[in-house]
């Protein structure tokens, strides 16, 4: 591309905020390491597998199908952030968070900040995009587990580019928590949940079939990332 045509579309791009795409994920990877640090989850594999933790500044997705851990994950991060004194917030599309398991699985409610909507996932989306302009969060969900493929596909084209430009350089983990694959910025990963071979993840306590109670989840996280890394003990892929 000639010169005065590359210097014009750079800066049309900047112009709308889309200069993310500038740049290689190598590349924006190391400034952002020197800028935003990373955030631990607060499970020791998954951390270790993260190479500390979440990128700052970077948006992240946890995927997997129902009864996975998804929530379980979820609540694990943001009851670390505000154990390290942060402030967390959630955008909750479908209602669906429940403040009695959240507070029981460590987390103090009075540093989460709770959205909630009944189904509209535009409006949920700019709620979204608003938290991430305010700043100050040290994490803030997306949940959209129970958005349908359809609403998803009214998001405009560049919707996951521009939450990744709003927070860039920041303190910030921006997650999304969903069924399937949606977005994830150079510097973030995909966290996948898999339910395994017959559910071995589910864990049931009782004698017999009929007189079962669930005792727990063993979660089983595969680290999806956008460039090769050095591997650990834990599961990573790379895309």
């Amino acid at each position: 591309m000639p010169a005065p045509a590359l210097s014009e579309l750079e800066s049309l791009l900047r112009a709308r905020k889309l200069d993310i795409t500038l740049t290689t994920s190598l590349a924006r990877q190391s400034r952002e390491e020197e800028k935003g640090g990373k955030a631990a989850t607060g499970l020791a594999s998954l951390d270790e597998a993260l190479d500390g933790g979440l990128r700052r500044g970077h948006l992240s997705e946890i995927i997997g199908p129902r009864s996975t851990g998804r929530t379980t994950l979820m609540f694990a991060i943001v009851a670390m952030a505000i154990e390290r004194g942060e402030i967390a917030a959630l955008i909750d599309t479908h209602d669906r968070f429940d403040p009695a398991c959240a507070a029981a699985a460590g987390i103090d409610l009075r540093h989460l900040l709770w959205i909630r909507d009944r189904g509209d996932a535009a409006r949920a989306l700019k709620a979204m995009n608003l938290v991430l302009q305010a700043g100050g969060f040290g994490v803030v969900v997306f949940d959209l587990v129970d958005v349908r493929g359809p609403a998803l596909r009214q998001f405009p084209t560049t919707t996951w580019m521009r939450l990744s430009r709003v927070i860039e350089g920041s303190q910030t983990v921006a997650l999304l928590v969903g069924s399937d694959r949606l977005a994830r910025s150079p510097g973030g990963v995909t966290i996948a949940l898999d339910a395994g071979d017959s559910g071995h993840c589910v864990r049931w306590a009782g004698q017999s079939d009929r007189a079962r109670l669930l005792a727990g989840l063993d979660l089983r996280p595969r680290v999806v990332t956008a460039h090769a890394i050095p591997s650990k003990d834990a599961r990573r892929d790379t895309a």
